[in-house]
C-alpha cells in the first residue's frame, strides 16, 4: 500500500485544483490494494501507476461561434486521451456549463477501466466544452459544433481516437459534429464517432444501452445473491437516455420506478413509470433543450407529486437506488438516510454519482454497491458494437445487439467475481469492478513497454 499512497500523494500535488480527477484516482487506487501489493516489484519497477494517472494528453482549445444575434461567442474545448494500451480511444463528449478540465480527466481515467471490463479492444478518453446547449436554438448549436470539430477532427479517428455522446450530446449535436468531420476530410469514415443516428452508420439499441445494461448487470447481481428483479421499487434521477433506458428495461423485467429527478427537482409517481410514461420522457428532453421545466410537465400529465429543488435520495423509499444523472448526486447525509430506509442496493449508472466517503458508509452497512464503471459499461459497451458494424459494413438487428449486450454486462460481472474469489473479498464489487479493469491495461502496458 506505500506505493499506492505514494502516487496518490504525486498526483493531489500535481492536480491540486482537480477535486474530481483527485476524488476518481483515490477512488480506484484504495481499492486495488490486493492485487498490487502481489506485484509491487514490477509496477514499481516500470511506474504503472504514475505512468496510468497521468494521461497521453491533454487538448485544449477555444471554440469560437456566433449566436443568432450575430454576437460572437467563445467557449473552451477539451479532450484529454487518457491511456491506449487496449485499443483507440474511446469515450463521450459532454457539454455542459460546468465542464472543466478537471470533470474530463475524472471522466478519462474512470473509461480507461469501464472499457477494459467490457473485454472490448478500447482505451480511455473523454471531451467536450463549457457550451451549454440548453436554450439554445438549433442553428447556434449547429454551428458550435461546426467550430468544434473544426479543431477536434485533427486529433480523432477510427484507429485513433473515437468519441461519442454524453450528457448535452445526443443525436443532433453527433449528427452536426460528425458532418463537419466529413465535410473536413472528405471520407465518409462512419466508425470516427459513434452514438450516430440510424441512417448514417449508428446502432440498433445505442440509445437505451447504459440504461439496459445496467439492468441486465443487477438481474446478475441479484441472481447472484438469490434475489430478482421483479416486484422491486427503484428510485432513478435523471430523465435522459440512461434514466430512459434504465425505466424501460425495469418495466420489462417486472421493477417499478417511482422518481425521475434534475435540476429543477424529483417527482414521486406512485403509480411507476412505465408503458407510455417511458415514451414521454423523450418528449421531456425536448422540453428540457427549449429551458422548460420537463419535471413539473411530467407532474400535471400524469398526476404525479413534484418536490422542486430537491432530491430523491433520502426522501423516498425503494429497495434499488438508481442514480442516472451526474457526478456526485450522493453525499453522506443522504447515503445515512439511505441507509434508515432500508435501501438495499445502490446501482450507479451516472459516472461517479456518490463520494467516496458516502460509498465507505453504505459498504459499512452492508448495502451493495454497483459501481458505475461497472454498470454503466452497456453505453461503450454497444458503442464498441456500432464501431464492429461500421468496420464490417453491416447492420446487425436489435435483438442480435441487446444479446450481445446481455452477455458483455454478464461478463462484467463474473470478471467482478473472479477477482473477489482470488482474494478472499467480501462481495465488494467496487474492488471487484476496480482490480479485474486494473489488471488488464496494467498487463497489456508491461507487455507493450515503456
Amino acid at each position: 500500500m506505500d506505493y499506492i499512497k505514494e502516487v496518490i500523494a504525486m498526483t493531489e500535488q500535481k492536480n491540486s485544483s482537480q477535486p474530481e480527477f483527485l476524488q476518481t484516482v483515490r477512488e480506484v487506487l484504495g481499492s486495488i490494494g490486493p492485487f498490487v501489493d502481489e506485484n509491487e516489484a514490477e509496477l514499481r519497477k516500470y511506474s504503472v501507476l504514475e505512468r496510468l494517472v497521468e494521461p497521453d494528453r491533454q487538448i485544449i482549445f477555444k471554440v469560437p461561434w456566433m449566436d443568432d444575434n450575430g454576437v460572437y461567442c467563445v467557449n473552451r474545448g477539451y479532450r484529454v486521451q487518457f491511456n491506449n494500451a487496449l485499443g483507440p480511444y474511446k469515450g463521450g463528449l459532454r457539454f455542459r456549463n460546468n465542464v472543466n478540465l478537471s470533470v474530463i480527466k475524472f471522466l478519462g481515467f474512470e473509461q480507461i477501466f469501464k472499457n477494459s471490463l467490457t473485454s472490448l479492444p478500447l482505451g480511455g478518453a473523454k471531451g467536450g466544452s463549457d457550451f451549454d446547449p440548453r436554450g439554445k436554438s438549433d442553428m447556434e448549436i449547429m454551428r458550435f459544433c461546426q467550430s468544434f470539430m473544426t479543431e477536434l477532427y485533427r486529433h480523432i479517428g477510427a484507429d485513433l481516437d473515437v468519441p461519442a455522446g454524453d450528457i448535452g450530446v445526443g443525436s443532433r449535436e453527433l449528427g452536426f459534429l460528425y458532418g463537419q468531420y466529413k465535410r473536413i476530410t472528405g471520407n465518409f469514415i462512419s466508425g470516427v464517432l459513434t452514438g450516430k443516428g440510424l441512417s448514417y452508420g449508428g446502432s440498433l439499441i445505442r440509445p437505451e444501452a447504459t440504461g439496459y445494461g445496467a439492468a441486465y448487470l443487477l438481474c446478475d447481481v441479484l441472481d447472484h445473491l438469490g434475489d430478482s428483479i421483479e416486484g422491486k421499487t427503484f428510485c432513478l434521477s435523471g430523465y435522459g437516455n440512461a434514466a430512459w433506458g434504465a425505466a424501460k428495461k425495469i418495466s420489462a423485467l417486472g421493477g417499478k420506478v417511482l422518481t425521475l429527478s434534475g435540476g429543477e427537482g424529483y417527482v414521486y409517481d406512485k403509480d411507476g413509470v412505465s408503458g407510455e410514461k417511458v415514451d414521454f420522457m423523450e418528449h421531456m428532453l425536448t422540453l428540457r433543450a427549449e429551458g422548460k421545466s420537463a419535471l413539473s410537465a411530467y407532474a400535471e400529465k400524469y398526476h404525479a407529486e413534484f418536490f422542486p429543488g430537491e432530491k430523491p435520495w433520502g426522501n423516498v423509499p425503494a429497495d434499488v437506488y438508481m442514480p442516472c444523472a451526474c457526478q456526485n448526486e450522493i453525499d453522506v447525509a443522504e447515503a445515512e438516510k439511505m441507509v434508515d430506509m432500508g435501501v438495499k442496493y445502490l446501482c450507479e449508472v451516472s459516472n461517479m454519482p456518490t463520494s467516496n466517503e458516502a460509498i465507505a458508509l453504505l459498504q459499512s452497512k452492508n448495502v451493495v454497491i454497483l459501481p458505475a464503471k461497472a454498470a454503466n459499461a452497456g453505453g461503450v459497451a454497444v458503442s464498441g458494437l456500432e464501431m464492429a458494424q461500421n468496420s464490417a459494413r453491416l447492420v446487425w438487428s436489435a435483438d442480435k445487439v441487446d444479446a450481445k449486450l446481455k452477455e458483455i454486462m454478464h461478463g462484467i460481472h463474473e470478471q467482478m467475481l473472479e477477482v473477489i474469489n482470488l482474494y478472499k473479498l467480501p462481495y465488494d464489487l467496487v474492488a471487484g469492478a476496480n482490480i479485474a479493469g486494473f489488471k488488464k491495461v496494467a498487463d497489456a502496458m508491461l507487455a507493450q513497454g515503456v
